[in-house]
Order: C-alpha cells, then structure tokens, then sequence
C-alpha cells in the first residue's frame, strides 16, 4: 500500500475509533490530520494516549514502543494502543501495569464513587 492510501487508511481508523468511543460517551476527536507526530493521533480520553494503527501486520512491540514515546511526549496519559484489520474488531494492547493500575482504580471508593483513572503520580 503507497504512502497516501496508508495515510488514508489511517486516518480512516482515527475517525472510526473516534465513533465507537463517542457512542459509548467518551470525546474522543481525531488529532490533527497528517500530523507526523506533531499531535496524537486522537484526543479527548482524560488520562489515556491512544494509538491508533488500522493495518494488515502490525508489529505490535514497536507500535506499543510509539504509543510509549508519544505518551511520554505529549504527557496526556496511559499508552493504549488501538489496532486493527480489514473486517476485523478493534482490539486494545497496553502494559500489565497499566492495566493493573486501570483496575485497581476501577474500584469503587469507600463513598461508592467509582475513582478516576489516570497515571500513577497524576
């Protein structure tokens, strides 16, 4: 697949990702459009960086490496990266520790408050 029908199919996934969390309540907008790097790829999910990658092979520790770099780049959260194939579902891969710490702050408090997720030291 050439450079611009890559870019589109990119882009293309950053808009789905963007539909599938807004039905589910979370704002979630595509950053600016052929940013090289310059924005996230979507924005809006308090305490998560996501990654987006809408591809046939995806080498899944070099794309969870970027969502690391980024995360720590534009310090906007937890890497998570969203990825997936033609006529497949969206999965999301992210590190056992932030997962940990995702459930760990699921938990309901004392005041039956559910805890706001976001990075260790937020």
């Amino acid at each position: 697949m050439g450079g611009r029908s890559s870019q589109r199919k990119g882009r293309s996934g950053e808009i789905e990702i963007c539909k599938i969390l807004n039905a589910h309540g979370i704002p979630a907008e595509p950053g600016q459009a052929v940013s090289y790097g310059a924005t996230p790829d979507v924005v809006g999910i308090p305490g998560i960086h996501p990654e987006i990658k809408r591809v046939e092979r995806l080498n899944v520790p070099e794309a969870m490496a970027q969502a690391v770099r980024d995360s720590e780049k534009f310090r906007d959260g937890v890497p998570v990266l969203f990825h997936r194939k033609n006529r497949r579902g969206w999965l999301c891969t992210m590190r056992l520790e932030d997962w940990l710490s995702l459930y760990e702050r699921s938990k309901t408090d004392d005041s039956g408050n559910n805890q706001k997720f976001m990075k260790k030291g937020d």
